[in-house]
């Protein structure tokens, strides 16, 4: 059985960090592409960053670019996503998404996903 669990979400203020994770199980976690993807009230799901299965390609979406980053371990089977300067306009869910493909940044390129974990931003 599939399974993507995020965590490490929570309230900040403007300006501050957090960093989630979301630990992958029931899949070959070092083949894979894993993304996240966040999601506001109203807004459609929208592409973060995403980064390929040996981490040397990373593909980043242009709201977060220079204050987002990806990681990966995957002795950990667990992707990180480090979240800096954070503004209010970040609020959202945030969700985890592995396929075995290239990163991509569309939803439909992804095969499994996570339940999110919310992140909300205090101004």
């Amino acid at each position: 059985q599939v399974q993507l669990v995020e965590s490490g979400g929570g309230l900040v203020q403007a300006g501050g960090s957090l960093r989630l994770s979301c630990v992958a199980s029931g899949l070959t976690f070092s083949s894979l592409t894993m993304g996240w993807f966040r999601q506001a009230p109203g807004k459609e799901r929208e592409f973060v960053v995403a980064q390929n299965s040996n981490g040397g390609r990373t593909v980043h979406g242009g709201l977060v670019k220079g204050r987002f980053t990806i990681s990966r371990d995957n002795a950990k089977n667990t992707v990180y996503l480090q979240m800096n300067s954070l503004k209010p306009e970040d609020t959202a869910v945030y969700y985890c998404a592995a396929d075995p493909t290239s990163p991509r940044d569309y939803t439909g390129a992804y095969r499994y996903w996570g339940q999110g974990t919310q992140v909300t931003v205090s101004s």
